[in-house]
């Protein structure tokens, strides 16, 4: 029996974080290396025009995501890589998506209502119409599930609702994901325990590059909670047992222990430990993304590659929806 059908994606907007990592890449090679999936990892790109950049920054951008997945350990010989504006079929899969997806049903999405409010001169049709693309991208692989954060758990709703809208009006043609959420799916900002680590918060934020002695500087400077106990209680500690969240993720400890561990101990010398745990962490990362960006024409390669096969895939399908839509 063929295995099922994975897809996840990440945008190229900047560098990676370790909110990134946790929530979506470490967990993609877990995936990937349980032999479970048929994977498919995309970049972004299409989705991360809806706010401004620099065209002269985004090759290199889609490059850097390309060398991230692959020192994090995804693997072109298991999964899918590819890049999702160089597969027409995502594009025009959303066009016929769009003529059935009522306009309330986006208005109300959450992440359209805060992106807005961050972007207040940037409003455009691709923020409100990114849950269809998002849809699209799911739909046209038949993938029948989707490791995505809390955030993103409204969007795949929204494909649920569309798969079986167009299914009940021209027949059985999609599948119905599921969703698979990460255990460390919201990594919060070490400012503001409140919002999500954001690249537009970089003194709150860790990314996957940073040396040692930044990861160590920005822990120390990290907020903290009233009183001195080291415990994983969200509601009234949500600083410390955001710390706790990144320490458990990362060496794979349950939180318990951590706190039996630490018990005692003071913010300061818990905040020393998850430093050290971090770089460590990070360090062959590090080392194999460094040796990968070196080697642009390699990346190419394996993009191209994973190109082709995303192709061949999306277009079988696409021809099957034009064909019950009347198109052909």
């Amino acid at each position: 029996m063929p295995k099922p059908v994975l897809i996840s994606g990440i945008r190229p907007t900047g560098k990676l974080h370790l909110g990134n990592y946790l929530g979506g890449l470490k967990n993609f090679v877990d995936l990937q290396n349980s032999d479970k999936y048929q994977c498919y990892f995309f970049i972004a790109d299409l989705h991360s025009l809806d706010e401004n950049f620099n065209p002269k920054e985004k090759p290199q951008q889609i490059l850097d995501v390309a060398a991230d997945y692959l020192a994090a350990g995804l693997n072109p010989k298991k999964s899918i890589i590819f890049v999702q504006s160089q597969i027409p079929a995502h594009s025009e899969l959303a066009w016929i998506l769009n003529t059935i997806t009522p306009l309330g049903e986006l208005e109300r999405m959450t992440q359209f209502k805060e992106k807005s409010e961050a972007q207040k001169n940037n409003i455009n049709l691709g923020l409100l119409a990114y849950p269809v693309l998002m849809a699209a991208d799911i739909l046209l692989y038949d993938a029948q599930f989707v490791p995505v954060g809390e955030d993103q758990l409204q969007h795949l709703e929204l494909t649920h609702t569309l798969a079986r809208k167009f299914n009940n009006k021209f027949g059985q043609t999609f599948v119905e994901p599921k969703a698979l959420l990460t255990k460390a799916s919201r990594i919060m900002s070490l400012t503001d325990p409140m919002k999500k680590m954001s690249k537009s918060q970089p003194n709150g934020c860790l990314f996957l590059d940073d040396s040692p002695k930044v990861i160590q500087e920005k822990l120390s400077q990290a907020v903290t909670d009233s009183g001195h106990e080291i415990k994983y209680e969200p509601q009234n500690k949500s600083a410390i047992s955001n710390l706790l969240t990144i320490y458990a993720a990362l060496t794979e400890q349950p939180i318990k222990i951590l706190e039996e561990k630490y018990a005692g101990q003071s913010y300061a010398e818990f905040k020393k430990d998850l430093a050290k745990v971090i770089s460590d962490s990070l360090k062959t990362f590090q080392k194999e993304k460094k040796s990968l960006t070196s080697n642009k024409k390699y990346l190419q390669e394996i993009l191209e590659a994973g190109n082709q096969q995303a192709r061949e895939k999306s277009q079988a399908k696409l021809l099957a929806i034009k064909e019950k839509i009347g198109l052909i």
